[in-house]
Formats: structure tokens, C-alpha cells, sequence
């Protein structure tokens, strides 16, 4: 007898199962016992008549979070005792001839049959795996897995393969704080954690893979916010011999074909295209939200293009002026009649690239671009943003070497998951669509982490710990 999730019961009427879950109520009704068992997939109500003593007796003896073992009948329930909200469960029951207990529970330090939101994020972090108990956070994860299930069919009917890029990778300065991870076999050196696979993912067009993905974790170490964790997961991908409208079309049939198929409403296709200077002009900022009821389950997607190459935010440089910074990253391509005036060196800040942001409901969902593929043109870019050809060639020696053995024309995009899966199911948080986020102040109290390392550990590293 195979197991059986809770929501295939009802094609087994007059047979008998065997299934597997947590009870989730128990109702004493007279002689007979009613108990909810649960499973991922849903609710199937048992029942345990009092012929059967020893049944009984366990039955009566069982509390909530139980697991439990039980095999029974499946049977239509009583005229009267249909609930339709259930769906097909509701019109049926199981009439209970065995329980086996399997684990006994403790009483959960907070209510499981809630949505949670009024409970303290320090002890729903703590006990997370209870935490997950419930069926809002439940619904979460499972559509998550599903919307990347739709991606990832999408992709591989597009002839992409999915490459893993390492997460041991070097610190180099590409926007946000690195997470770094001391080396124990090379005493004083450092390996960084990916703030993307960006570097790599250039590296597989150079090599020849032509249309590579990856569902890839990212870790920057910088201020969290409700919409912005320590650690996050992209839709990464990269194409080669494609310009920006071939990227971004292919990008956007597979956002709406993903979406759709887990029940989203899309408000507008295709995608409404503005600029910057128009976005700006607009709605004042780069990512806006374009429905007219801000509360509407729609989902308003659009792109901006046209982005400046670089930005007059980053500070002084020595003679006063403001120094440069780059608007997105350092490997977004100008436009091809802006490169020349980027090796003279002149106008930069009029300087237009071909970088392309997905936006949706006033939130950035995914950002991406043709890539710079010529040595020259990328070396001239660090020099602009003030890095010295020493610093160059150490920390993108990799990349310029690459560039000089063929590298095709190639562009890509990541896509924030956790925050799609955030607006399609109307949350405020990410902690609500990740299995086990951080607080807001990027601890664990779960795993109690960040946490000290013992005297042995931090010699093997070669690291001494100054008190503040």
C-alpha cells in the first residue's frame, strides 16, 4: 500500500488507506472521536467509533502536532456533514481501524491556526520549523517551488543549460560589502561570498555555452530591509550573439508564462517600455507601481531602459569634484555609438547604457544588460571609476584575459525571486516566502547565529578577535 497525500484520499472511496500526518484538531463528539489529520497537501477528517476499544483509547489519548499512523476506510460522510469549502475532502472521511503514534508532541509556544503576522518575528524565528507549520507560510513555499518549477521548464525548452557557479569566489568591488571567509590552508587570505554569479556567468558565454541559468544564491553584507535580506535568490541567466530587445523579450514571455501558470493576473502585456529621463519625469523614480488600486492582485509589470552609464553619487574625488560611480554594474555595455566618447573619456555623464530593469508594483524585480565584451572598453570603465591599472589587473585581471580570446556578444538578467514570490502573494515581508530568514537585524535565533568560534578554530585561521 503506497502513502498517500491527504489531497488523493477522495479517489479511494470504499478503500481501505493507510496514511501519514499531524493531527491538527481533535473533537470529542459523545462516543465518537473526531481528529483532523493534516499533511502538506491538505485535511482529511478521521473518525474513530467506540467499538473499537483500543482504538478508541489511543485516540482519546492523542493531542495536537501528534504524528501519527492510521489505516482506515475512506467512506462519504453523513448528509449534512458535507463542507464544501474543503473541497473534495470535505465529502469524504476516514473511519479509523489503527493509529499508531509515531512522535508525541509539546504544546507549540504559539497558536499554529493563525497567519502568524501577530506573533513576535524573534520567537516565530526561534521556532521557525513551527513557524512553517502553518498553512499561509505552507501555501508560500509550495508556490514558490511551483513558480520555479515553470522557470525552469521554460528554460529548458529555450535550449538553456543550468550551470552552478562557485560560492567560493574573490572579493572584488562590485556595489555592495562582501561576506569574506578566511582561508585555513592559505594563512591571511580571504575568499568572498557571491554577490552574484556576474563575473562567472560572463565567463560560461566566453567559454562557449551560449545560453546558460541558475537558480543561485547571492550574499551581500549590507542593511536589511523588508524587501532586501543578507542572503537572497536570483533567476540568473546570460545568452550570447543577442542584443537588448532579444534578452528582454525572451525574459519577459518566460515571466508570463511562469506567472500565469500558478495564477497570476498580469495587468498589461506586452510590457510597457520608458526610459529613465521618462520614468524619472513620471513617477519620480526608477521602479513605480502602474495600477490604479494600489490593493489590486494584478500584477503591473514594466521595463526601463536607458539607464546613465555612470552616476555623480559617489562621493568626492580628490581635486573636489564628485567622483563617478557606475549606475548598475561595472560590465553593463554603452550604447554602441556612446563607446568612443567612454575610451576619450568624454561627456560620461551623458553617456547611455544597455542596461534594462523588470519593475513591478513599485518594486524592482529584475535587473540586467548587454555585457562589455572588449578588454579595452571594460579596463577604460575601472579607470573612470578611479581604480588604478595595478588594481585593475588584480582584481579583474581574469576578466580582461578572458575578453582577449573571443568573447561573444552577450547579455543576461537576474530576477529577484523572493520578492516576486512576495507581491504574488501579497506579503510585506521576505521572511514570509523564505523557509529561514534572518531577523531584521541579520541573526538566527533558531540557530543562534552569528556566533563566537572557539579558541582552536580561530588559531587554525590564523585570527585573533580584538574586544570593542
Amino acid at each position: 500500500m503506497r502513502k498517500l497525500n491527504l489531497s488523493q484520499v477522495s479517489q479511494y472511496l470504499d478503500k481501505e488507506v493507510e496514511l501519514f500526518g499531524w493531527i491538527d484538531v481533535r473533537r470529542d463528539h459523545g462516543k465518537l472521536i473526531f481528529l483532523d489529520l493534516r499533511d502538506r497537501s491538505g485535511k482529511v477528517q478521521l473518525v474513530v467509533a467506540p467499538s473499537d476499544k483500543e482504538t478508541h483509547a489511543i485516540a482519546s489519548g492523542l493531542r495536537p502536532e501528534w504524528v501519527i499512523k492510521i489505516t482506515g476506510i475512506v467512506a462519504s460522510r453523513p448528509e449534512g456533514m458535507v463542507n464544501l469549502k474543503e473541497g473534495m475532502s470535505g465529502k469524504i472521511e476516514v473511519k479509523v481501524s489503527k493509529i499508531e503514534v509515531l512522535s508525541e508532541a509539546k504544546t507549540p509556544p504559539f497558536a499554529l491556526d493563525s497567519d502568524g503576522r501577530e506573533i513576535d518575528e524573534e520567537i516565530r524565528l526561534k521556532y521557525r520549523y513551527l513557524d512553517l507549520r502553518r498553512a499561509r507560510l505552507q501555501k508560500n513555499l509550495i508556490l514558490r517551488s511551483e513558480f520555479l518549477k515553470h522557470i525552469r521548464d521554460f528554460l529548458y525548452n529555450k535550449d538553456f543549460l543550468e550551470i552552478e557557479t562557485p560560492m567560493l569566489t574573490k572579493s572584488t568591488p562590485e556595489g555592495s560589502r562582501d561576506f569574506v571567509v578566511p582561508s585555513r590552508l592559505h594563512s591571511g587570505k580571504f575568499y568572498a561570498l557571491p554577490q552574484s554569479p556576474q563575473q562567472y556567468k560572463q565567463l560560461l558565454m566566453v567559454a562557449g555555452f551560449e545560453r546558460y541559468f541558475q537558480i543561485a544564491r547571492a550574499m551581500r553584507d549590507e542593511d536589511t530591509r523588508a524587501d532586501r535580506g543578507l542572503e537572497h535568490t536570483q533567476i540568473d541567466l546570460e545568452m550570447s550573439f543577442v542584443e537588448q530587445k532579444d534578452v528582454m523579450s525572451l525574459v519577459e514571455e518566460m515571466v508570463i508564462f511562469a506567472s500565469e501558470k500558478i495564477g497570476q493576473k498580469i495587468m498589461q502585456k506586452p510590457f510597457p517600455i520608458f526610459t529613465y529621463d521618462e520614468a524619472m519625469e513620471k513617477f519620480k523614480a526608477d521602479k513605480f507601481d502602474l495600477r490604479a488600486d494600489k490593493d489590486s492582485k494584478e500584477l503591473a509589470f514594466a521595463w526601463v531602459v536607458d539607464f546613465p552609464v555612470f552616476s555623480a553619487e559617489g562621493g568626492s574625488a580628490s581635486g573636489g569634484e564628485k567622483a563617478l560611480t557606475y549606475s548598475h554594474n561595472p560590465f553593463t555595455a554603452p550604447k554602441a555609438d556612446h563607446v568612443e566618447n567612454l575610451l576619450l573619456g568624454k561627456n560620461l555623464e551623458l553617456l547611455t547604457s544597455l542596461q534594462y530593469d523588470l519593475v513591478c508594483n513599485g518594486h524592482e524585480v529584475g535587473g540586467g544588460g548587454i555585457r562589455i565584451n572588449k578588454p579595452e572598453v571594460l579596463e577604460k570603465v575601472f579607470e573612470i571609476l578611479g581604480h588604478s591599472k595595478e588594481e585593475i589587473r588584480e582584481k579583474f585581471g581574469h576578466m580582461l584575459d578572458a575578453f582577449e580570446y573571443g568573447a561573444p556578444p552577450h547579455g543576461g538578467i537576474a530576477l529577484g525571486l523572493d520578492r516576486l514570490i512576495m507581491m504574488f502573494q501579497g506579503e510585506e515581508a521576505l521572511r514570509e516566502v523564505v523557509a529561514f530568514p534572518l531577523t531584521g537585524d541579520g541573526r538566527d535565533p533558531m540557530m543562534d547565529s552569528p556566533s563566537t568560534l572557539t579558541k582552536k578554530q580561530l588559531e587554525e585561521l590564523h585570527i585573533k578577535v580584538e574586544e570593542k
